[in-house]
This record gives C-alpha cells, structure tokens and sequence, in this order.
C-alpha cells in the first residue's frame, strides 16, 4: 500500500522564502519512495512524500518549523492510495 502525508505551513509575513529553504533541507529520516515541494499563495509551504506502508504505519514526519518562522501551526494528513479508476 502507499500512504502519502502532506505537511502544509504558512509563514509569517514576509518570510515564504526563508520558509521555502527551511522545508527543503528538513530530512525526513527515512527513505520515501517519492517527495515533492511546493508553494502557494500567502507564503504557503507544501510537502507531500509517498510511503510503501500501512496507513497506520508510524512514519517519520518533517518537523515543526521555528515559531517565529510561521504565522499558524502546521497542518499535516494522511491518506492511502485507492489505485487508478
């Protein structure tokens, strides 16, 4: 099965950039099968990496980022795929 967890942060203003870089040098430990990063609008940060697991699995998570660095809590789910069709 493959679980995918999507970690989405907002940063303060202004600093999407700084935001940005933190995310892409956090090392989830462990290998996933796949990670991409993203952004958005209003500084929005968003990283999504495929597992080969359960969904109850416990996977390693990217941290919370520095408090000063964000302007909300970090927003993390969890889904399973369903395959094609």
């Amino acid at each position: 099965m493959t679980v995918a967890l999507m970690w989405e942060a907002r940063a303060a203003q202004g600093r999407g950039g700084e935001l940005l870089a933190w995310a892409r040098t956090q090392d989830s430990s462990g290998s996933p099968l796949r990670r991409e990063t993203f952004r958005a609008p209003q500084d929005r940060v968003l990283v999504i990496t495929w597992w080969d697991a359960r969904y109850d699995a416990d996977l390693p998570e990217l941290p919370e980022p520095p408090p000063d660095l964000v302007s909300r809590p970090v927003h993390r789910w969890r889904f399973e795929s369903v395959g094609e069709g």
